[in-house]
């Protein structure tokens, strides 16, 4: 009578060996496998299908918990980073605290709703430094997503989920903490209607990217790929509920203030007409922007629903900007002062220099972003030479800024140029 092969359950089947020659001999019903050969198979398995760390780490910043400021302590510290903007301060603090105080709430039955943002204003007027202050100062997890690289699933692009990956590596993965992050999506303009009348074909980097941005705006839970990138069946997902993330929209919106001229002109009727049309400031005409005109200018309903918060950022006028040269910790100034510090080299930048900076971005319509390159071609040659030298000290005079200046917007192309000595001991 032929022998019944029974399965050797004191014996591991890949390596041989038996229970006390390992840490540990797992038994299933037919089999035995030892802990060593066990990780050697997951190691394998997770090399050939390609899967994520179960420990991924990142740098993430965040250490701690949220922290809950009253609108008052919010405006007091955006005040240190962004300068003017008042009625943007006061209406981000007002929504922020809302928000989070919804978050701390233990009442399951709360009826509070969550208020999203949408700032809007001219580009260099601070609307990205006003989201990355804020979260700053809430210690909470915050990541910045440019709308124009987001299609539709399926399409060469960005798919919308890859907005919460980059919240998960901020948060280090740690769920919990992004599911209460800020996340901030730049150039939601860029995603407008192509034209006024719902789209009979594929819209897929605009109206179709409004659609899928619903669901994650509003709140829902939402399979993210760890990695980023395209979703694919065998990747494994990481589940995040949006419910208590809140969005913050920035655009420019290029041109809306035609839209907005033509309501306000259409509006005004009757005997009282031209006095009210009087009190309309032509000059920042953003500053009466409504649902309405963002509808016009190809947002869909859906997605203004779930933006109520509508912010609108003022055109920083001649003062504003000299004074986001000098006076924010972070100012422009007091970063070239340290950098050249770090070469023992005090500098020094005489104020009509300040002034010829401020006129020019001025000139050239940049804003505040665009103090930022006035500066860089001023400074550059300053920067490559001073380091090598032994200067200790530096002063950037008028004359010096107005030839770098010209170099820079090429007044003088063609020309050789000769540079100015540095003023300096």
């Amino acid at each position: 009578m032929a022998k019944k092969n029974t399965p050797d359950l004191e014996h591991c089947i890949f390596c041989g060996r038996s229970q006390d020659e390992v840490d540990l001999l797992i038994v299933t019903e037919n089999a035995a496998i030892c802990s060593d050969c066990a990780r050697s198979a997951y190691t394998y398995a997770k090399d050939a299908l390609d899967m994520p760390d179960d420990n991924i780490k990142t740098n993430g910043k965040i250490v701690g918990d949220a922290k809950l400021y009253k609108p008052h302590e919010i405006t007091d510290f955006l005040d240190q980073y962004v300068i003017g903007q008042e009625e943007a301060k006061k209406v981000l603090a007002v929504a922020v605290y809302n928000h989070y105080k919804r978050i701390n709430l233990k009442k399951k039955d709360a009826i509070f709703e969550k208020s999203n943002i949408m700032l809007v204003g001219p580009t260099g007027t601070g609307k990205t430094l006003l989201a990355r202050t804020i979260a700053k100062m809430l210690n909470v997890p915050f990541a910045i997503v440019d709308a124009t690289v987001l299609t539709e699933a399926g399409y060469v692009g960005e798919d919308v989920e890859s907005i919460l990956t980059r919240l998960l590596q901020d948060a280090d993965y740690d769920v919990s903490k992004a599911e209460k992050g800020i996340v901030f999506i730049d150039e939601i303009d860029k995603i407008a209607r192509k034209s006024d009348n719902p789209s009979i074909t594929r819209d897929v980097s605009g109206e179709g990217v409004q659609q899928a941005l619903l669901k994650i705006l509003e709140g829902s839970i939402v399979n993210v790929p760890p990695q980023g990138g395209r979703k694919h069946p065998e990747q494994r997902m990481i589940a995040v509920n949006t419910e208590n993330i809140l969005f913050i929209c920035g655009g420019a919106f290029e041109g809306i203030e035609r839209i907005i001229s033509r309501r306000l002109n259409t509006q005004v009727v009757g005997f009282g007409a031209q006095k009210e049309r009087e009190k309309i400031d032509k000059n920042n005409l953003i500053q009466y922007i409504a649902p309405q005109d963002l509808r016009s200018y190809g947002l869909i309903p859906e997605i203004i629903g779930r933006l109520p918060v509508v912010v609108h950022l003022n055109p920083l006028d001649r003062e504003a900007l000299l004074a986001i040269l000098t006076k924010p910790k972070n100012a422009l100034v007091k970063q070239y002062q340290e950098m050249f510090a770090l070469d023992d080299i005090k500098l020094n930048i005489k104020p009509d220099v300040l002034d010829f900076i401020v006129d020019t971005s001025i000139d050239y319509k940049l804003g505040a972003r665009g103090l930022r390159s006035i500066c860089e071609a001023i400074m550059l040659d300053a920067m490559f030479e001073a380091p090598t030298s032994q200067r200790k000290s530096l002063t950037i005079n008028l004359d010096y800024a107005k030839k770098k200046i010209e170099k820079f917007s090429g007044k003088l192309s063609g020309q050789q140029m000769t540079t100015l000595p540095l003023e300096g001991e």
